[in-house]
């Protein structure tokens, strides 16, 4: 199996889903709390929007709630960018209270051995982790990255 995580900012519609056919993504695994974004610009990743487009791709969708962040771990992210001055869209990497609160409370419990069976039960061959940060150290979906390094020593490209 090859992984793979993407995030939608700094992207247009058509790099977006670009990089998925290229790579011959075949499971999208949406693992935003809210799948929604503000704005026209990245509507085409709203939930029913992208699950149609997903479709016609013939890429499969999961929603993996129990890998998004809770409010208070978000929260204390909020906090960090707060008191060192940092816009949410210009933060470069995840705060340590995050990265610990977030690997005790989701992936510490998660059963990815669980997930990756039901993968290959399925035939699937290319996954990729989708939330919405540019930069993929400044996402949760680095710190599940981390976990699939560490249980497959397989590294893990970011589209």
């Amino acid at each position: 199996m090859d992984f793979y995580t993407i995030g939608v900012y700094g992207k247009t519609e058509t790099d977006f889903f670009t990089s998925l056919t290229n790579k011959g993504v075949d499971l999208f695994c949406d693992i935003r709390q809210r799948r929604g974004v503000r704005g026209k610009k990245y509507s085409f990743v709203n939930s029913l929007r992208l699950q149609k487009k997903l479709e016609n791709l013939n890429i499969k969708y999961l929603h993996i709630k129990d890998l998004a962040p809770t409010k208070e771990i978000r929260e204390s992210q909020k906090e960090e960018d707060f008191q060192k001055n940092i816009l949410k869209r210009d933060r470069t990497k995840l705060g340590k209270v995050f990265i610990s609160k977030y690997n005790k409370e989701i992936i510490e419990p998660f059963d990815f051995e669980d997930l990756f069976d039901s993968f290959q039960k399925n035939n699937l061959k290319r996954v990729v982790f989708f939330c919405v940060e540019e930069e993929v150290l400044a996402c949760h979906r680095s710190l599940i990255a981390n976990k699939i390094v560490e249980i497959y020593n397989q590294e893990i490209e970011d589209l």
